[in-house]
């Protein structure tokens, strides 16, 4: 990986993943699972599974990007060439469905409303953004390759079959 799409990943998701949700961890007023809770380990194992589905997918979507796009996830170091092949076949934002796996992993491992909360803000953030900003920048850069994309591929829910 080069130091690019090292920085991006660091600067990007790691302070969506990783920062944010360890400082809401230590607010005073979050939930937790309780010791003696019997079963705790059930929702535990379900965290754990689904971070696990959500960083296979970032790992796959940063690496379209690079091979494919030419480019990185950060605004600043876009992708040269329109992706549009693995996940990105069945879901147009399919690197924001994995960091929002990822904070649900999180706040079902932990327990955490909070970090479950923030995972529904992220979600909601994005979607304004991609509507107000990103769109119109894909459209702009790649013309109607990205308009019969986008009529052909969903925004937020996968189709079934690319």
């Amino acid at each position: 990986m080069t130091l690019r799409h090292l920085l991006s990943v660091l600067i990007l998701p790691f302070m969506v993943v990783v920062a944010l949700p360890a400082w809401l961890l230590s607010s005073a007023a979050d939930t937790r699972w309780s010791p003696d809770l019997t079963l705790r380990w059930l929702p535990q194992l379900a965290g754990l599974l689904v971070a696990a589905a959500g960083l296979a997918l970032f790992i796959w979507c940063v690496s379209l990007f690079a091979s494919v796009g030419r480019g990185t996830l950060a605004p600043w170091d876009p992708t040269q060439n329109l992706v549009a092949a693995g996940p990105y076949r069945f879901v147009r934002n399919p690197m924001i469905s994995a960091v929002a796996l990822l904070l649900i992993g999180e706040a079902l491992f932990f327990g955490s409303r909070i970090v479950g909360g923030w995972a529904g803000l992220f979600l909601l953030i994005n979607h304004i953004y991609f509507i107000v900003s990103e769109e119109p920048g894909l459209e702009q850069r790649f013309g109607e390759n990205y308009r019969r994309y986008k009529a052909s591929v969903p925004r937020w829910f996968p189709r079934l079959r690319p």
